[in-house]
């Protein structure tokens, strides 16, 4: 009987801190998902912002560049084609494909927002005017913002798919489906810089 309590302890002990292993791993890797998830919504929040100031900027450059009408479409068709991709993204944060149609999109409004900058410089009086100003630097503050979301948010997917890659926990990750997740990276390095403002 002492014999069979003491196989018993000895075959236990081990799968006790073998199964407490995996639920450790496991709830490591759930919270790390949910960091990097968390990290984009961050984003998402200086993205929807910067979305509502972009219309706001175009009615105010309106007035001013009248003969610069295909500047402000371009400008609004991209702040609409950003804010959708930004929409996919948020449904499925870190997804490879969404991921980059998302940086696709915000360099292409990084560059129409180049060209109304642009243009504006050559307008005296639109430079002068104080919602212009005051709107170019909420725009200026929340690229800034976006940047240290977005870098929040790259460091979080490292370390979510460091955790998910390192041996012995890349065997739960692959057992319970943590598929790796999307660095936001912008390609060219001349567009990593945000917009100049300059007024």
């Amino acid at each position: 009987m002492k014999i069979l309590i003491v196989v018993i302890i000895v075959l236990a002990v081990p799968i006790f801190f073998a199964l407490m292993w995996l639920v450790s791993a496991y709830n490591r890797l759930v919270a790390l998902r949910n960091r990097y998830k968390n990290g984009f919504a961050q984003i998402d929040v200086q993205f929807k912002r910067r979305y509502d100031l972009i219309p706001n900027l175009v009615e105010t450059a309106k007035g001013y560049i009248k003969h610069e009408r295909g500047t402000l479409e371009a400008v609004i068709a991209a702040r609409n084609s950003a804010s959708a991709a930004n929409a996919k993204a948020a449904l499925t944060p870190g997804d490879a494909t969404a991921m980059k149609e998302l940086s696709g999109a915000e360099t292409a409004l990084a560059g129409t927002l180049g060209r109304l900058f642009a243009v504006a410089e050559a307008y005296p009086d639109l430079k002068a005017n104080t919602t212009m100003m005051s709107l170019m630097e909420e725009l200026t503050s929340t690229e800034n913002k976006v940047a240290f979301a977005r870098q929040a948010y790259n460091d979080a997917v490292m370390s979510y798919n460091t955790q998910r890659e390192t041996f012995p926990t890349n065997t739960i990750a692959g057992a319970f489906n943590f598929g790796p997740a999307e660095l936001f990276v912008i390609e060219k390095p001349q567009e990593k810089e945000a917009p100049k403002v300059s007024f």
